[in-house]
């Protein structure tokens, strides 16, 4: 499991067979959450920032980073219908 898997694998605990699965078989997936991952970061790296932009890069990250979160919910969710993960 790359390094974005299993920051999304921590958000997401309760589908973390689901997680695996998915990434095993999805390069789109693993994508996304390498993705997810490094907009976590980079928010992060601007709350700790103190530039003039810094308020408006924490917003920009925040809305990209909901986004991601809905679209992960969504192939979980496409993956669960798809196979029962029990």
């Amino acid at each position: 499991m790359g390094n974005g898997v299993k920051f999304v694998a921590t958000c997401f605990e309760e589908h973390l067979k689901a997680i695996e699965e998915l990434a095993s078989r999805s390069e789109g997936f693993r994508d996304l959450c390498d993705d997810f991952a490094m907009a976590k970061c980079e928010k992060l790296r601007w709350e700790q920032s103190s530039a003039p932009e810094r308020d408006e890069r924490i917003a920009e990250y925040r809305d990209l980073i909901d986004g991601m979160w809905i679209e992960i919910e969504q192939e979980l969710d496409r993956a669960a219908i798809k196979t029962p993960w029990r």
